[in-house]
């Protein structure tokens, strides 16, 4: 029996390193759970400015009505009339272990029951109302920078949608993604103030980073981290029902967007058309385009400060290796390796 104690002090013995070194590798968080603040009792006044910018902001300047919401993929990113923020399945777009919640009010569904600071944590700093760490497919990384005042717009106007009794599968990430995620969110204790609107660059920096613009135009790894050097350079291959595309490089680089006026780009936010050129379907223009000019430029302003990055993305060739960006797109292989 002796061969006995000896195997269970080896078993013991390795419990106690797997205790020991998988928190040295990967940290404690996946095992314990995300970090998260304790919810407050905080609730946003109810009033008639902050409906109509939670609107404009949900609508035309972040993507959350949009990923929240059934798309009809036939005419671009439209959305089904009648379920504008009921959830939808990310099915369709090669991720079926993942549904986008309904934002409505519907108190079984949807959101009705969820309190103001449940939304603002969720929104900000990637915690569920059940204390879930959120999958960052929810750009909670960016939205941290959102001004207190226009999160408390948002959530004033999703209080203020007509609510839509919508069913729909659990989000389902699979493991260990599921634990490896919780090492994400980041609770957020300080104010988050407006940027000044007259500096240009700036409040452009701040609408490109709640439209989650640099998320759609930055290639990423096989572990979901942006790949370094290539900010804005595009070549990030994305799903839908019309098949594959990868999203263009809009830095100011001869492969990019340099010889874009601000007179361009608003046409082109507003039609979807680059010159006689149409926009892939994916690309949501029709809900880009519905801010103000003033926005528009802000953003533009802030593009033209990107610097350029060498990285020819074409949706007309077909997927090819690219030695740049180490992804698969169109015209990858006219790209050339980083040079040391």
């Amino acid at each position: 029996m002796r061969w006995l104690k000896r195997l269970g002090v080896i078993v013991l013995a390795l419990i106690v390193l797997l205790i020991v070194a998988i928190p040295a590798v990967i940290g404690i968080r996946p095992i314990i759970g995300p970090r998260a603040r304790p919810l407050s009792d905080r609730t946003f006044e109810r009033t008639p400015e902050r409906i109509e910018r939670g609107r404009y902001l949900a609508n035309a300047v972040s993507p959350c009505i949009g990923c929240h919401s059934e798309v009809d993929w036939t005419g671009g990113f439209l959305l089904k009339a009648g379920l504008e923020g009921s959830g939808r399945s990310w099915a369709e777009e090669g991720i079926p272990w993942l549904s986008a919640p309904n934002l409505t009010p519907d108190p079984e569904t949807g959101a009705g029951t969820w309190t103001d600071d449940m939304i603002a944590r969720a929104v900000r700093e990637g915690i569920a109302h059940d204390g879930r760490a959120l999958f960052p497919l929810m750009p909670y990384h960016q939205f941290r920078y959102m001004a207190d005042e226009d999160l408390a717009a948002i959530i004033v106007y999703l209080r203020s949608i007509p609510a839509v009794r919508k069913p729909l599968p659990p989000s389902e990430i699979p493991f260990p993604v599921n634990r490896f995620i919780n090492a994400v969110p980041e609770p957020l204790t300080e104010p988050v103030p407006l940027p000044d609107k007259t500096d240009r660059v700036a409040y452009g920096d701040y609408l490109v980073r709640i439209g989650v613009c640099r998320d759609c135009h930055t290639p990423m790894d096989e572990q979901g981290q942006a790949i370094p050097g290539m900010e804005f350079a595009g070549g990030f291959p994305m799903i839908s029902p019309n098949g594959q595309v990868a999203s263009g490089n809009i830095t100011q680089d001869a492969s990019g967007i340099p010889y874009y006026t601000e007179d361009l780009f608003l046409e082109m936010m507003r039609t979807g058309m680059v010159r006689s050129r149409k926009l892939n379907n994916y690309m949501p223009w029709q809900m880009y385009g519905k801010q103000t000019d003033e926005d528009l430029k802000a953003m533009f302003a802030y593009l033209k400060t990107i610097p350029g990055v060498a990285h020819r993305v074409d949706n007309t060739q077909p997927p090819t290796a690219c030695p740049r960006c180490g992804l698969t797109h169109g015209g990858g292989n006219t790209n050339k390796p980083v040079e040391d």
